[in-house]
């Protein structure tokens, strides 16, 4: 969203997830010892949300409007070093954040579907992530918001001619990117029970990989390009190891490997994504 409106790939983003899942952490943490998970996670979502949201709007801000007319590399510098200065910020200020923090569990399950073991976190992931797309494309294609972002991206110039204020537009599409985030960022705790200061890097790289192996720019391409190289990431570290002469090329240290080679795969024969579609460079 955020690159198809500014044409900015925001490098910090994988750091503004990390920040969501601090945030979410910090709230529990100053909960009242022994309160339920249950009902301490529309507070933690609420806190990281705000965290994560706070961050990218400052970001945005202070790092990005004043590069905006700038040559492409500027702000891409900016982004690299933005995501750095937060890993620091992180790493340094946050108390025992030097070593991963234990992120709270639900207890409950896990369930059993045949033989796939569900457990209460995943259910979490699951059910999140549908309702988070739906929700976000609902959005940008039937409010006025959500139409000016439309037109924002498709001529910024034009937008503001027509009474458009492009900053704010732009703003709250960082914001809304931060936001579903911090969403993700509690998802990943719940998943693997903990958070630590550079988790945002890799997990920003595989939602980049997502958004193009789908199509930059689709919402419910970014979706369909997640579940791809999740199943491309499970497929290869399970059977890849049982083709003839490819025995040392699987397991789960070669996930990460086969993620990228579908990326580079769909980058040669389909650069526009599985969802997207052929465009003009803008003028």
């Amino acid at each position: 969203m955020v690159y198809g409106i500014v044409q900015l790939i925001n490098f910090a983003h994988g750091e503004i997830f990390m920040t969501g899942g601090f945030g979410a952490l910090t709230v529990y943490l100053v909960l009242p010892h022994g309160t339920s998970l249950w009902l301490a996670l529309p507070l933690m979502l609420i806190g990281g949300a705000l965290t994560s949201v706070l961050i990218a709007l400052g970001a945005e801000r202070f790092a990005y409007r004043p590069l905006r007319n700038a040559p492409r590399l500027a702000p891409l510098i900016a982004a690299i070093g933005l995501s750095l200065a937060l890993q620091q910020a992180v790493h340094n200020l946050y108390p025992k954040a030097t070593s991963p923090r234990v992120f709270p569990q639900l207890h409950a399950g896990p369930w059993n579907l045949g033989s796939i073991h569900i457990q209460a976190g995943d259910l979490f992931t699951v059910l999140a992530a549908p309702i988070c797309m739906i929700i976000l494309a609902l959005f940008v294609q039937r409010s006025r918001t959500g139409r000016a972002m439309q037109a924002t991206a498709q001529d910024p110039d034009t937008a503001q001619l027509m009474g458009v204020d492009t900053n704010k537009i732009i703003a709250t599409a960082f914001g809304i990117g931060a936001l579903f985030a911090a969403v993700a960022a509690v998802c990943y705790g719940l998943r693997y029970g903990q958070v630590d200061y550079s988790m945002g890097f890799q997990a920003g790289l595989k939602a980049f990989t997502a958004a193009v192996l789908g199509g930059i720019g689709n919402i419910y391409g970014a979706m369909l390009g997640g579940l791809v190289l999740g199943l491309a990431e499970s497929l290869a570290t399970a059977y890849i190891s049982d083709i003839p002469g490819m025995q040392q090329l699987g397991g789960g240290s070669w996930a990460n490997v086969w993620a990228f080679v579908l990326l580079i795969l769909v980058l040669l024969f389909r650069p526009q994504g599985l969802l997207g579609e052929r465009v003009a460079d803008r003028a």
